[in-house]
């Protein structure tokens, strides 16, 4: 190991420790952050994108919905459900969010505005390669703030996943 991957794996894991402040378990967070991105999808859905079995993410799911912060809808079927966060779980999401933005920021905050666009050139070309695939990139993004990449002059580095004619 070199000494870069090894710093940037201390880097990682400090961040995910100092974003994990929430009583929610991460693959939660990530659960709500996600319908907040993609409201109205499926309990299978969300489990692909969150990395679970399907029981798995039908055991995040009942969790949030027994804490009040998701509810069930019906489908374009009778048999299918589709998620829709409450008021409060969209709360938590936003919460979600604004600390890790928090986290994020004092994490870069050694920097000089040189150093950040060098950085962020580099971290774009290193997180392209993360994904080949719409669900991998989706996966990689469970926690992304949406409008981050899609702000000013910049575009999401996994846009190359995304199928013609479809959402970022």
């Amino acid at each position: 190991m070199t000494r870069l991957e090894n710093l940037l794996g201390v880097q990682a894991l400090a961040l995910v420790d100092r974003m994990a402040g929430d009583d929610l378990a991460p693959s939660e967070s990530a659960a709500l952050v996600t319908l907040l991105a993609h409201p109205g999808s499926g309990v299978g859905w969300l489990a692909d994108v969150l990395g679970l079995t399907d029981s798995g993410g039908t055991r995040v799911v009942e969790r949030l919905v027994a804490a009040g912060l998701l509810q069930r809808r019906p489908g374009t079927d009778a048999r299918s459900r589709v998620l829709e966060l409450t008021d409060q779980g969209r709360r938590r999401a936003e919460t979600a969010l604004s600390t890790r933005q928090t986290e994020l920021a004092r994490a870069l905050e050694p920097l000089s505005d040189t150093e950040r666009q060098t950085l962020e050139r580099l971290l774009g070309k290193v997180v392209a390669r993360l994904a080949d695939d719409r669900p991998a990139a989706l996966h990689a993004c469970r926690m992304c703030d949406r409008e981050a990449c899609a702000a000013g002059a910049g575009r999401c580095p996994l846009a190359h996943t995304v199928p013609p004619g479809g959402l970022p």
